[in-house]
């Protein structure tokens, strides 16, 4: 694993995929024994694809084979978007962490927080915006707190259904928001920027040398000055971590060893 500081920005990299959904797994698990120990609950917002599939599924292995697992009746479990369709939809971010993790772990049901995405979106955003203000107990204009909300990486540069050029970029004042995503033709919801940004720690989870141009132009700068909606997740209050493979960080590495600002560390 090699580490990389970067303008208030952690960046870990791993030799490959199955390297990193491992590490991934070790930062949810440390992140939320540390929250039970210090504060009571953990509370985390999870991703949608591939990638976080393989985290959720290494997470249900190694309770499966622990006499000692995590703490779940003390962990709530958020999702940070979903697509427009019934819980037990093939598309269901809901429906992928519940196969892949929350049916084989002893999480009560009453823990599982999900988007009721089967209603029409804008009901679907309001509902899920009540239940985050009930259960952070939220004053009017707070934001929630969670202590992890996970994240993914678009070749676009969107995260969660935060998709370039569209309306929920611009959105300061909610927790959750129907997005229409014009390019896809489809409608989402979502977590808004202002309920990331409050978070205690996001972390980004990117595999693939299909995003390896895009994690340049997030980390680095799009020399047009183009920004995307990944670029604007900047919690500022709390820890912001990149874990990437190396194909994902494959134009990172040239920049390296052409001698950029960036500091490296070598691990073990």
């Amino acid at each position: 694993m090699r580490l990389l500081a970067l303008s208030n920005t952690e960046v870990r990299i791993f030799t490959d995929a199955p390297a990193l959904s491992r590490a991934a797994a070790d930062e949810f698990t440390r992140a939320a024994g540390d929250a039970v120990s210090k504060r009571g609950p953990f509370t985390v917002a999870l991703a949608g694809g591939s990638t976080p599939k393989s985290i959720y599924s290494l997470l249900a292995a190694d309770e499966a084979g622990s006499t000692n697992g995590l703490p779940w009746p003390q962990i709530h479990v958020f999702f940070g978007d979903e697509r427009c369709v019934p819980p037990d939809h093939p598309d269901s971010n809901f429906r992928m962490a519940s196969e892949a993790l929350l049916r084989k772990v002893p999480i009560p049901s009453a823990n599982i927080h999900r988007i009721r995405a089967e209603l029409e979106a804008p009901a679907a955003a309001a509902e899920y915006e009540a239940e985050l203000k009930s259960f952070f107990a939220l004053r009017a204009g707070e934001f929630p707190r969670f202590d992890l909300i996970m994240l993914g990486l678009g070749t676009d540069g969107h995260t969660a259904s935060l998709f370039p050029h569209t309306a929920a970029l611009q959105v300061t004042s909610r927790l959750v928001c129907a997005n229409q995503v014009p390019q896809l033709n489809v409608r989402r919801v979502t977590l808004t920027f202002p309920v990331l940004n409050a978070a205690a720690a996001v972390l980004f989870v990117v595999s693939g040398r299909e995003k390896a141009e895009m994690l340049r132009h997030i980390l680095q700068g799009d020399d047009s000055g183009r920004q995307y909606p990944a670029q604007a997740v900047r919690p500022a209050p709390g820890h912001l971590l990149w874990m990437v493979d190396e194909a994902a960080a494959s134009q990172l590495a040239q920049s390296f060893r052409e001698g950029e600002k960036y500091q490296k560390q070598e691990q073990k």
